[in-house]
């Protein structure tokens, strides 16, 4: 996702990986039309594209609770502002129990289900090893194997608790950090559809910075199409058209590592970190782009399959059920792997 509170995000540099293709219609004097609305958050920017034929809301009552939501979501997630609640749970070097806002604990706990089932190499307690990279504040280098070393004694799941029950996360090791970059943004889509669709609008194309929830069908009718981009850092070519053809709603998401990366000394390190080595990913799966209803654990997903690589990812999308597109190096040549849910999903 992209970061909260205009901060380089430890997933991707810049967005629009997914670019939607649904341009708005001529306002035909019978034919409804698509509002769309739009603006800047998480340091990216944000769109609706909602079919509002005879539904009784302003587009400016949308607005502004979407940018309502918007502000809540940084008031919790935010790892650059000090003040906010993650950032305050990051700098209490305590053993005790915090009380922590329901939502903190939901996206903790979905974090901590994706972090067991991909064998730890998704893991929200990753933030120190973006801060030592330098990923976390865009001053990246390459530390020495002895800082790495002594980062990953502060890093795993096993050094945090969390209680669902009481509301409560405490920190076995005090200098465990959490970051919820990798999920939160998912999370915000999430709330904007349950906005529109409590406004009983159900045709729609929530996004923010590529990643989007879709539901229904555009104004003509005609499903919901997107483009996932080609891996490539210095193009913006399109690779594959997605035709999006459902009723309930799916959210589309997609991962890189190609446009978030340094290079030193001859050598490409990418901002997606194991958190088992410390180190950048080294294999050549260069981008996920998922499907699911739900726009959080999609969120969540594309970079825990990131994280894992080609081989390994496939297999576990595959016993998880996930709907999955990998755009992979071999050689010098890009290659395709999907699982048989995303092409059925998404061919004409």
């Amino acid at each position: 996702m992209q970061p909260i509170n205009n901060l380089p995000t430890i997933r991707r540099l810049l967005p629009a990986l997914l670019l939607a293709l649904s341009g708005l219609l001529p306002t035909g004097c019978q034919q409804p039309v698509e509002t769309v609305l739009s603006g800047e958050t998480q340091g990216t920017t944000w769109h609706l594209k909602m079919v509002l034929d005879g539904v009784p809301v302003q587009p400016a009552q949308i607005q502004a609770e979407v940018e309502a939501l918007f502000h809540e979501i940084d008031d919790h997630f935010s790892t650059w502002r000090a003040d906010s609640e993650l950032s305050r749970f990051n700098q209490a070097e305590t053993s005790e129990p915090q009380a922590v806002s329901v939502d903190l604990i939901h996206l903790t706990n979905l974090a901590r289900q994706i972090h067991d089932r991909t064998g730890g190499c998704y893991d929200p307690t990753v933030q120190p090893l973006s801060e030592l990279w330098g990923f976390a504040r865009d001053e990246q280098r390459v530390p020495a194997p002895a800082e790495i070393q002594a980062t990953l004694a502060h890093v795993g799941m096993d050094k945090l608790e969390i209680d669902t029950a009481g509301n409560w996360l405490r920190k076995r090791d005090p200098l465990v950090k959490l970051s919820l970059d990798s999920i939160a943004q998912g999370f915000t889509i999430a709330g904007m559809a349950r906005i529109l669709e409590g406004h009983g609008i159900h045709n729609y194309l929530a996004e923010i910075g590529g990643e989007m929830k879709v539901k229904g069908r555009k104004a003509n009718g005609t499903p919901w199409r997107v483009a996932v981009e080609k891996p490539t850092p210095l193009s913006r070519e399109v690779q594959r058209i997605l035709e999006l053809r459902q009723t309930q709603g799916i959210a589309v998401m997609t991962s890189g590592t190609y446009r978030n990366y340094f290079e030193a000394d001859g050598q490409t390190y990418s901002h997606i970190l194991d958190p088992r080595t410390g180190m950048p990913v080294t294999h050549g799966l260069l981008s996920t782009t998922l499907l699911h209803p739900d726009p959080t654990l999609a969120d969540a997903w594309s970079t825990a399959l990131l994280c894992l690589g080609e081989t390994e990812g496939l297999r576990v999308a595959a016993a998880e059920g996930l709907e999955v597109l990998f755009i992979y190096r071999e050689g010098d040549q890009l290659k395709e792997a999907m699982t048989g849910g995303f092409a059925a999903q998404t061919n004409p």
